[in-house]
């Protein structure tokens, strides 16, 4: 979830849009580029959203058919505490083509107990359930004290291991610490992702060489994402996945607006052109590299 940056406007932050319902004055004006269209049969994988959150509630049917349209037909929804977890559980049940991860953010862990593992261990061995995270920590929002998130942090790691499932890992300005745990945690049979990259391609290699994959949102539209188009440069198309992190980070031309799943072909078309290929080149590797650590081969 959430890397919680601030849109023309608007805030978008946990689970609200605030001011969405009357107090938020979107950009105007704006070139509404249309959505990029992949090749007949063509197909792309958001790998992080978070379909639970109330700005889905009145028309989550409709944004899934509209992402089906696009060819987005397979997405990860990501818990990140235990309540949004089952929520996530229960959507991959209830829609073709949906998938959930289970864990709890570095907001949530101060008030997550023993019980709430237990219970996390347990939807984790549920049927589509593919991941375990989001995981990690976050020295911006602060939450909780990093001592107590990193001590969070590592348990589920060590978690996500027993279980043989993927980490899904949420860093926002705490990068030592993050790849501290993982490299003494490590090594990941199961392999993970490196969520919402927000790092150098300093760090983007570190991260490769353990084994985890490199997400890229929709922030790499943005006209100052330049540290964020060099590390897709540096980083071999065979390690990259793309994400919305919707409802958060609408790409340009929808910035400021509530992101959606079908909305990643803005940034696999960035992508393509910062890597100089056509985006259906980006769409069969970056779903080739989706099921390679999710699983997620079938609707």
């Amino acid at each position: 979830m959430i890397c919680e940056v601030e849109a023309p406007r608007c805030v978008f932050r946990d689970n609200l849009l605030e001011g969405a319902s009357g107090g938020c004055t979107l950009a105007k004006n704006k070139k509404d580029t249309p959505l990029p269209v992949l090749p007949a049969g063509g197909e792309i994988i958001d790998t992080h959203c978070h379909l639970d959150m109330g700005a889905y509630r009145e028309d989550l049917q409709e944004v899934l058919d509209r992402a089906r349209g696009a060819g987005v037909g397979r997405l990860l929804t990501i818990g990140i505490d235990l309540e949004s977890s089952r929520e996530a559980v229960r959507l991959a049940g209830a829609h073709p083509g949906i998938y959930a991860a289970v864990g709890v953010h570095p907001h949530h862990v101060a008030e997550t107990s023993d019980d709430d593992y237990r219970e996390l261990r347990r939807l984790a061995a549920q049927p589509r359930v593919v991941a375990y995270g989001e995981v990690g920590m976050d020295a911006v929002r602060n939450y909780a004290p990093l001592a107590v998130q990193m001590e969070h942090f590592r348990r589920q790691v060590r978690m996500a291991k027993e279980l043989s499932l993927p980490l899904i890992v949420h860093d926002r300005e705490t990068h030592d610490a993050i790849m501290a745990v993982l490299e003494e945690e490590g090594p990941f049979s199961a392999g993970g992702v490196m969520h919402c990259f927000s790092g150098d391609r300093e760090l983007a290699v570190r991260v490769v060489r353990m084994g985890f994959y490199v997400s890229i949102p929709g922030v790499v539209t943005f006209a100052n994402a330049g540290m964020l188009r060099e590390v897709v440069e540096a980083v071999p198309l065979e390690r990259l996945l793309v994400e919305t992190d919707g409802p958060f980070l609408a790409p340009e031309p929808k910035r400021g607006k509530r992101n959606e799943p079908a909305y990643v072909l803005y940034t696999a078309h960035k992508v393509a052109e910062i890597k100089g290929v056509e985006l259906a080149e980006v769409a069969r590797q970056t779903t080739a590299n989706a099921e390679a650590l999710f699983g997620m081969r079938e609707g």
